[in-house]
């Protein structure tokens, strides 16, 4: 599978990017994302880091794209994180969406959904209208394996296929104990009531796509 959330120690991960690399190897991912947490005052910081990684990608072993995850912004200053965050050389953006393991601000499905992101991680309790705005915009809604993230998976799977809005499927992981595997990602569907391999897909093809 491509994992398409990941984070390293330029956030709150516990992994350097080469480390994650070849974690992600071992357990026969076919490519992923690092994804860190980011605002105003990291966006730089974060890509430029991961930009010199890039210098080097012919050398590792699975392909992987840098970005980052906008997070806790208001909601109102998310666009303008996610055109700084392509100006510092982003390849996916993705935005930390309403979990309601955290207290994000009311707003930032909505604000996010109108902006050029590709995901939007862990929508929370996601409204017709919000699913409808991703639809019409080609973002894409995540399904977590992440703890707490997670615990709204099933409403956020019965308002994809009520509204036809895509999914893709991720780890949100932090540590090594959160990289998940093609086989965990089917049985993280299958919990959420999806029966068919679509988020799977989704993630090879948004890979390819921003890859290009």
């Amino acid at each position: 599978m491509f994992d398409l959330h990941v984070h390293s120690v330029f956030s709150d991960g516990e992994l350097i990017p080469s480390e994650i690399v070849r974690r992600m190897a071992e357990i026969g991912n076919e490519g992923f994302a690092i994804t860190d947490h980011a605002d105003f005052s990291n966006i730089s910081y974060i890509l430029s880091n991961l930009n010199r990684l890039r210098e080097h990608l012919e050398f590792y072993e699975i392909e992987f794209l840098i970005g980052v995850e906008i997070t806790h912004v208001p909601p109102k200053l998310i666009g303008r994180a996610v055109e700084l965050s392509w100006k510092e050389g982003a390849e996916i953006v993705i935005v930390h969406g309403e979990t309601i393991a955290e207290p994000v601000k009311e707003g930032t499905n909505s604000y996010a959904l109108d902006e050029e992101i590709n995901i939007l991680a862990h929508p929370g309790l996601i409204s017709e209208e919000d699913a409808e705005k991703a639809k019409e915009n080609g973002i894409y809604l995540e399904i977590s394996a992440r703890k707490g993230h997670c615990l709204t998976n099933g409403h956020v799977a019965k308002i994809a296929e009520r509204i036809g809005c895509e999914l893709v499927v991720n780890s949100d992981a932090h540590s090594p104990s959160d990289f998940i595997n093609t086989d965990f990602a089917v049985r993280v569907l299958r919990g959420a009531g999806i029966t068919d391999l679509k988020p799977i897909e989704n993630g090879r093809k948004l890979f390819k796509k921003l890859r290009k």
